[in-house]
């Protein structure tokens, strides 16, 4: 993040550009722990329902949807000719004063609705495992929300050290607990069903597919802070090393969640999955209940419990950034003044949604879905074309392959919405 910003400060140059450091895997774990939210327990549900083939065939395309999506996003974030330049600043800096500010405005309300789902969700996790699993009393939900809320926002006011050390100790549990689930299962697989797939009827599913893995493995709103640490940290070689690490975290992205898809849906029938389905319930809870199994009971609030916290901060990171850098180009505040005014009404506004606990959520996430894709998608690809530093990428298949994803899935959220 810049220096504008104020989330992170610690500025120090490294002489490691050469080689694989411990900073750099400390990116891989944020960036990851980003990425994985709490719809990886509903992505089994969600993506294996259609079938074996569009389970195989998103399988193949999920890495290079994730990596060539995030690297586009990079990319143009440093390809502004300031280097403490953030979101808000390049798009302005590119696309002018009006249009960067819509845009910018837009990157925010994207991200903070995400905060208010996931400020909502951790309240009910920990809420849920206090009843069901500890046998206690709920708690009341004001003192709960309040101070799970001002713990996660505490942290990211701790600095870049504590925040990197933070996903470290939530990561390593998530990828081990996601690993033995995915292993645990094994004896329960049954073979697939796999028949000639309809050509009309496959084509739909995987277009409607599309949103759900692109959702599924996004950490866009991690991405200009990262870029801009590691443009302070690794100077010139800041391009070539943030793709470096993106890659590294899209294949373990890929790698550790899709193993756990694979062996959740392998563990369910088709009937077993629309059952699922319609009952709304994450495939830790549905598995728990039909296989009467206490391990996978008290893991799927663990599960839950470390993939929203982990998420809600790289999430946190993207909407602080963004807040920060609007309110600094419409007001005379000081950004130190900005930074706290931001956490401390983002907060309140978490803080309130957690208790009043609404069922509009899923609208709000239908509304950051196609923002998202834009941004993600569809916004780098036109920089390319109209940007001198990024115009080397021009003609390439990757730019092709981004923006005919974006328009995919921003169609396809829209269709969900309104078909």
């Amino acid at each position: 993040m810049s220096n504008a910003s104020g989330a992170i400060s610690h500025d120090m140059p490294s002489s490691d550009a050469g080689r694989w450091s411990k900073h750099d895997t400390q990116w891989v774990l944020s960036l990851f722990g980003t990425a994985v939210g709490a719809g990886i327990l509903f992505l089994p549900i969600n993506i294996g329902i259609g079938g074996f083939w569009p389970l195989l065939i998103m399988t193949v395309l999920a890495f290079p949807m994730t990596y060539l999506a995030h690297r586009g996003l990079a990319r143009f974030v440093l390809s502004s000719k300031r280097t403490d330049a953030d979101f808000t600043d390049v798009v302005e800096e590119h696309f002018g004063a009006g249009a960067g500010r819509l845009i910018s405005l837009l990157y925010f309300f994207s991200i903070f609705p995400i905060l208010l789902i996931y400020g909502v969700g951790l309240t009910n996790t920990v809420d849920s495992f206090i009843v069901n699993q500890l046998e206690l009393s709920s708690p009341p939900r004001i003192v709960l929300s309040g101070i799970l809320v001002a713990g996660m926002i505490a942290i990211m006011m701790g600095g870049e050290k504590l925040l990197m050390r933070t996903f470290s100790a939530l990561v390593y549990p998530l990828v081990a607990v996601l690993l033995f689930l995915s292993l645990y299962l094994i004896p329960n697989w049954q073979m697939p069903v796999i028949t000639t797939p309809d050509a009309a009827s496959l084509t739909q599913t995987l277009w409607l597919s599309v949103p759900i893995v692109v959702f599924s493995f996004s950490h866009a709103a991690a991405i200009s802070s990262f870029v801009n640490v590691q443009r302070r940290h690794y100077k010139e070689r800041a391009v070539s090393k943030s793709e470096n690490i993106l890659q590294y975290t899209s294949i373990m992205l890929i790698a550790f969640v899709l193993l756990f898809v694979f062996s959740c849906v392998l563990s369910l029938s088709p009937a077993q999955m629309a059952e699922a389905k319609q009952a709304n319930v994450s495939v830790l809870s549905y598995l728990a209940n039909i296989y009467e199994n206490p391990y996978i009971a008290m893991l799927g609030p663990l599960v839950a419990f470390i993939a929203i916290t982990s998420s809600f901060l790289g999430h946190f990171l993207g909407a602080r950034e963004s807040f920060n850098g609007l309110l600094n180009k419409q007001t005379s505040l000081e950004i130190k003044v900005i930074d706290k005014l931001g956490i401390v009404m983002m907060f309140v506004a978490i803080w309130i949604c957690s208790v009043l606990n609404p069922s509009i959520l899923d609208m709000m996430g239908a509304i950051s879905g196609p923002i998202i894709a834009m941004i993600l998608f569809i916004m780098p690809t036109i920089a390319v074309y109209k940007v001198p530093a990024l115009q080397k990428y021009k003609g390439k298949i990757g730019t092709y392959f981004v923006l005919v994803v974006g328009l995919l899935s921003v169609s396809a959220l829209l269709f969900n919405m309104f078909g």
